[in-house]
């Protein structure tokens, strides 16, 4: 049987009636690289029930933080969204996905795209200074529907630009570009549309998106996922894996049950 660890719940924060976060006591012998996912679950019917979650912690952080949706006939998340600090949370120990530095080739840019909690892997590699030393500036991009959903990905930003040890490294790498499409704010659109219209890359003062140039990571809901892989693909880009490294890398095992 697979390495499952027991955890204690140690945080809950709640961002708006659809999202929440939480952190974990973390087992020092579960490790990972930065960007991927574990299986996470509750006992249901006595029964582990599990689903994919990204880790938002770093790898070298000691305790573990996750950030969901709330689905109200969810089969894991009606149970989630009522952890309270206390609680007991099971852990999977085999981390894996495909969202990780050494499946993408070197590049100039490390651009991330995400909407809703598909901003979780990103959280973890905007906090690894792998990265910042990989590339020359860290685009991360979180599309929204309403600008509450912002809250999480905001805070995050905002204290690592404070942080002592990642201050000066983010203030000179990180662009955090936040977007909305159902309300006014300072960037409206879906993602997508940005891109093709070249306004993402002009609002920051970067090049248009190329292969020679731009890495990308994807993770969001599946039609983003697929509109934004298609544009990828017209432009030349080659999907990377674990065996081949490419221009982008996608992940499709984020939780949204």
């Amino acid at each position: 049987m697979a390495t499952m660890y027991t955890e204690t719940v140690k945080t809950v924060r709640h961002w708006t009636d659809r999202l929440f976060s939480f952190t974990t006591t973390r087992n020092p012998g579960l490790r990972f690289i930065n960007g991927q996912f574990v299986m996470i679950g509750l006992p249901v019917n006595g029964r582990p029930l599990l689903r994919a979650y990204s880790l938002c912690s770093a790898n070298y952080e000691d305790q573990l933080e996750f950030f969901s949706i709330k689905v109200p006939n969810g089969p894991l998340t009606q149970h989630l969204q009522k952890l309270q600090p206390g609680d007991e949370i099971i852990i999977g120990g085999k981390p894996t996905g495909t969202l990780i530095q050494d499946n993408l080739t070197p590049g100039k840019y490390l651009l991330m795209l995400s909407t809703g909690t598909g901003l979780a892997p990103f959280v973890s590699i905007i906090k690894d200074p792998d990265a910042y030393e990989r590339y020359e500036k860290i685009i991360l991009v979180h599309g929204c529907r309403h600008i509450s959903e912002l809250a999480y990905g905001e805070k995050v930003v905002k204290e690592l630009l404070q942080d002592e040890i990642f201050a000066e490294m983010a203030q000179e790498k990180l662009l955090y570009y936040p977007s909305v499409t159902r309300e006014p704010f300072r960037h409206n659109g879906r993602i997508s549309a940005l891109l093709e219209q070249g306004k993402l890359e002009a609002d920051l003062g970067l090049p248009a998106l190329n292969k020679q140039d731009y890495r990308v990571m994807l993770c969001g809901s599946p039609q983003m996922l697929a509109d934004l892989q298609t544009m990828l693909k017209a432009r030349g880009f080659e999907e990377g894996n674990h065996s081949e490294p490419g221009q982008y890398v996608i992940e499709k095992a984020f939780v949204d049950k």
